[in-house]
């Protein structure tokens, strides 16, 4: 069932479906998400069963805000808590060491916890909705309720953090409408409908357990963005990689991810028309026998297209644009049951990073 997030009844629907331990759909800023109370691992191991996860591969945690970060984290850097104040509410996800006893089933069982504070409006209202202030109750029963019994109602004390992977099948491409979320889970999920995510492809994720930013993941925040905050050169993965300290697990970051049904190949423009070329010069009546499945591509380059059995989709120049219609151009793509999706290869320049990782995962 999708609901509109711009309503508050919605929200409190929302708010009652996580307290009852239930899923619930809702959009961020940058996908939407599959959600569930961070500290139930009853209702987070259904995340898990629901998109089929593996059990030890850990979920961010949605906050309202950093007063929350405590609760989850034993120790938060000097530099995170600059990133915290500079990028939240935002798309930056941070790797912390996890506090014991606190989201065992979202972490996956992991020592460290990744925490982010999304600015999704829906998202927002959702979250204060469910912490609202710590203590005041939502509900009317409640209010006027004597101040020492709301201070030992756990349900006023709890933080109420989201376990919150993207809400799709594992491995599959991520979701950035309300429409693509009932697409895979059906009409008995509750889906907070908040529009088309505005970033539209994943957080950025920062390993913030050794002494400076590590990047796991890239996203719309950039190495050079995080720099210019804390003052600390971003590391990649694979420089600071030791034997004594491997990288935290963290979500999204497997090799083959985000890949729709049809395979996809990336390639520079000059193979991409000569594979485009290659496909043409098949036997003409084998294609019209639909003998060949139809070829869809994705690319910013201007391409000859020898036969109507190809399915072309301009890709945006701008990397933000991009980033945006990614994964709907993919599962625009897939429903059209072509057997391949090709990409031209996006530039090597930074602010592509995002969208680069991304179709490399889909690739793989």
């Amino acid at each position: 069932m999708i609901l509109p997030g711009s309503d508050l009844n919605s929200i409190a629907a929302g708010v009652v479906a996580i307290r009852a331990g239930c899923l619930l759909g809702f959009p961020t800023e940058t996908v939407y998400g599959l959600a569930a109370d961070a500290d139930n691992n009853a209702a987070v191991a259904q995340i898990f069963t629901a998109k089929g996860r593996p059990a030890d591969h850990p979920l961010i945690v949605h906050v309202a805000d950093a007063s929350a970060v405590a609760h989850y984290a034993s120790d938060v850097p000097d530099f995170a808590v600059q990133l915290m104040q500079a990028f939240w509410p935002g798309p930056l996800t941070l790797i912390l060491p996890r506090r014991p006893g606190v989201a065992n089933a979202a972490s996956g069982g992991n020592p460290t916890i990744g925490l982010r504070c999304p600015s999704h409006p829906v998202a927002q209202a959702l979250l204060q909705s469910l912490f609202n202030g710590g203590q005041i109750p939502i509900n009317s029963q409640a209010e006027n309720a004597p101040a020492k019994q709301l201070e030992s109602d756990p349900i006023y004390l709890k933080v109420w953090g989201l376990a919150a992977p993207s809400a799709n099948q594992f491995g599959r491409v991520s979701p950035t409408t309300a429409a693509h979320v009932q697409g895979e889970f059906g009409d008995d999920l509750l889906i907070l409908d908040g529009g088309a995510c505005s970033v539209g492809i994943e957080s950025t994720i920062l390993d913030c357990t050794r002494g400076a930013p590590v990047l796991l993941r890239p996203g719309a925040i950039t190495p050079a963005q995080v720099q210019a905050v804390c003052g600390l050169t971003v590391r990649m993965k694979d420089e600071a990689l030791t034997q004594d300290a491997p990288a935290p697990k963290a979500s999204g970051t497997l090799e083959s991810h985000y890949a729709p049904r049809a395979r996809v190949r990336l390639m520079g423009a000059s193979d991409l028309q000569a594979s485009v070329d290659a496909f043409g010069a098949l036997d003409r009546r084998e294609i019209a026998a639909g003998g060949v499945p139809p070829l869809a591509i994705y690319a910013r380059t201007r391409l000859k297209l020898p036969t109507a059995q190809i399915l072309c989709r301009r890709m945006p120049d701008d990397a933000i644009v991009t980033a945006q219609q990614l994964f709907a151009v993919l599962r625009e793509l897939d429903a059209q049951a072509v057997s391949q999706i090709w990409i031209e290869t996006p530039p090597a320049s930074p602010e592509w990073n995002g969208v680069r990782d991304r179709l490399q995962r889909a690739a793989g």
